[in-house]
């Protein structure tokens, strides 16, 4: 009789499984049928027109060609925007795990633009290393800002990522000691909640300091100013990976919470304007940096891609007309390199110049008009490792900021969901389904031990340059690759220009030399 039953079951087993088949099989063709019907009548797409069901498998295997090159196909140092090598060095980082490689380097040492640091014979010894000295941002301010920290979160707002991401970004910071920017989305709860310091920006469309018009309302921005940890504000004026375009968040992304935070109706795409209505030129500029330091009493800043040469001598120019306190405490040089949630294609490939052309550029004018002290540099664009970051101390900057550095530490994978609503690891999305991935506390240790590890690899570097400390770097330490295989060290490619006659006055009143006006025509 047992025999009997366990023959049963099994014929039983086999009658259901051969009967689930056939269904499966007659809804494959079913759907097949359909297909072929639609995609033979339908007029859009002539690849699907001319081969009907199977046309669809050449878009299937386009949108999933970027996962398999990720994983599959691109060699470590060959993917773009960030390639495997350096993804992983963040990844490590961030986890506190061992960062060391053997054998030999798997970077390419001659492709021209590559930068070489140059090794001292005699290099620091650990016992005489000091810590960055630091540094004071807006000394005229009445509430100035200290701090001796490298490297910081640049901006990414509420709504561009997710509540978990924000939460996790401002422990993550606090532990660290380095400040996390708001972005241009407004001041969250999230980004309070943990005790970082903060530097809120003022975007285009003035959100969470705006007016059911939006003008800039000076009371909201002495609410904003009235939490001690919002240190600084930052007026953005263009950002690297979309200069002269505002911000863009898709209406699915745009929840009640963020629409309440930001000033703006929930659901609708949120798109900033392309640039400050109230901000035309250079001194409407420098008014609004007045206003805002006068109403806040914080240091006040602008971030910028910069494009036309001549634009810094006017401001510049400007500055000494009016007297250095009216200075930006800090400028944000943001490249063409930079990143964004969500941007044309025309602007992210082909507008704006790189940081290593811009940051140079910057740091050179501003000494060239006696302004280097008065005014302090924060260099931004795809700065993720220990290179990138000595690499702009070199140059002049005296602060780094990353986003999607920031972002591998929480986990990010290139997926290139951001502006999508689908992000797979909870850092772009609002989905509840997909946010539960992403588990603050145990993000933030990742956040602050990345941030640790640059710091302390940059000035591993620093040790074998022969200085003490990281912001002891300079130009003659760094070489770039030229075409003939070839270095030139940044000193000579980047030389110092002279002391204008002009950073010795700053009479409203005093003419301007032909040159300058030649120059600034140009």
């Amino acid at each position: 009789m047992a025999f009997d039953s366990t023959q049963y079951i099994l014929m039983t087993s086999l009658q259901l499984m051969s009967a689930l088949f056939i269904f499966v099989v007659g809804l494959v063709a079913l759907w097949a049928l359909y297909a072929y019907i639609v995609d033979s009548t339908q007029k859009s797409q002539a690849i699907r027109r001319n081969y009907p069901v199977i046309g669809r498998f050449r878009y299937l295997f386009e949108r999933l060609g970027e996962f398999f090159r990720q994983y599959f196909f691109a060699m470590d140092r060959e993917e773009l925007p960030f390639n495997r090598a350096q993804r992983s060095w963040v990844y490590r980082a961030a986890k506190a795990v061992d960062n060391t490689v053997a054998f030999g380097s798997t970077r390419n040492l001659n492709v021209p633009g590559q930068v070489m640091f140059v090794n001292c014979p005699f290099p620091t010894l650990g016992e005489d290393a000091v810590p960055s000295v630091p540094i004071t941002i807006g000394p005229t301010s009445r509430i100035p800002y200290t701090t001796a920290a490298l490297f910081h979160i640049s901006g990414m707002s509420y709504g561009a990522i997710s509540k978990p991401a924000a939460q996790a970004l401002s422990a993550g910071a606090a532990q660290a000691g380095c400040w996390l920017n708001t972005g241009e989305g407004g001041l969250s709860p999230h980004h309070l909640e943990g005790g970082a310091d903060l530097v809120f920006q003022i975007g285009t469309a003035k959100y969470g300091v705006r007016d059911a018009d939006g003008s800039l309302s000076e009371e909201r921005l002495r609410a904003v100013a009235s939490h001690a940890k919002v240190r600084m504000f930052e007026i953005k004026l263009s950002q690297g990976a979309k200069p002269g375009k505002g911000g863009i968040l898709p209406g699915a992304k745009v929840t009640p919470e963020i629409a309440t935070i930001r000033g703006i109706p929930p659901g609708v795409d949120s798109i900033s304007p392309n640039r400050h209505p109230d901000v035309g030129n250079t001194e409407q500029l420098l008014d609004l940096i007045s206003r805002v330091r006068g109403v806040t009493g914080k240091p006040v800043g602008f971030k910028v891609v910069l494009g036309a040469y001549g634009w810094l001598d006017e401001l510049l120019t400007a500055v000494h007309a009016r007297g250095p306190e009216s200075a930006p405490d800090f400028i944000t040089i943001d490249g063409a390199d930079g990143g964004t949630g969500a941007a044309p294609m025309s602007l992210i490939d082909d507008m704006g110049l790189p940081l290593r052309v811009s940051l140079p550029l910057l740091v050179d004018k501003l000494t060239e008009y006696g302004l280097r002290e008065r005014i302090k540099v924060v260099a931004s664009g795809k700065l993720v490792t220990p290179a990138d970051v000595a690499w702009a101390l070199c140059t002049g900057a005296d602060f780094v900021t990353s986003a999607r550095g920031f972002m591998f530490a929480l986990g990010c994978i290139q997926a290139l969901q951001c502006n999508k609503n689908t992000c797979p690891t909870g850092i772009t999305t609002h989905n509840p389904k997909f946010q539960k991935g992403l588990h603050p506390p145990t993000k933030a240790e990742r956040i602050a031990a990345y941030a640790r590890s640059i710091e302390l690899e940059v000035g591993v570097i620093a040790h074998a340059c022969g200085v003490r400390s990281p912001r002891q770097l300079r130009r003659f330490h760094a070489h770039v690759v030229q075409p003939n295989g070839l270095t030139i060290a940044l000193n000579e490619l980047y030389p110092e220009l002279p002391l204008r006659p002009i950073a010795l006055s700053s009479s409203r009143d005093r003419p301007m030399a032909a040159g300058e006006r030649a120059h600034l025509d140009a």
